[in-house]
């Protein structure tokens, strides 16, 4: 009876490096931060500034967001592709978008409504997707 303890015990033991890889090859990639920055009036139009982090450990070829824009009311302004082209990993980047003809004061939230397209290694990748994090430095919300 000791004896097939003493087995089940080792197979046991033997088996757990090969649970820790398993579970290291499901963790999530790390997070792809965006954070509207600023927003300011510019020529006509409001600028939106946008903070990105990528810290995913992968560089990203090209990143473009379906971009929904609400009034301050809550009524659809534009439903735009945002294209933040190329994100390197663990290298910030600032990306600006301009809202013809709209001041910032008339505009309430920005929705990443998707990713339209997320290029990685040359291939379309769900990493943009399953690591967007969002946050906003300013009164206008960022959602996603």
């Amino acid at each position: 009876m000791f004896f097939r303890r003493l087995i089940v015990a080792a197979l046991f033991c033997g088996s757990l490096p090969s649970m820790a890889f398993a579970q290291s090859d499901t963790e999530p990639p790390g997070n792809l931060i965006v954070e509207l920055n600023a927003i300011q009036d510019v020529s006509g139009s409001c600028r939106l500034t946008f903070l990105v982090k990528n810290e995913t450990e992968h560089s990203i070829d090209g990143a473009v967001f379906e971009t929904v824009v609400f009034d301050a009311e809550g009524g659809v302004i534009s439903l735009s592709l945002f294209d933040f082209r190329e994100l390197p990993a663990s290298r910030p980047r600032v990306r600006q978008f301009d809202l013809p003809n709209r001041a910032c004061d008339t505009v309430g939230q920005a929705l990443i409504n998707g990713t339209n397209s997320c290029v990685v290694a040359g291939s379309e990748s769900e990493i943009c997707e399953k690591a967007l994090t969002l946050s906003s430095r300013v009164d206008m919300e960022l959602l996603g």
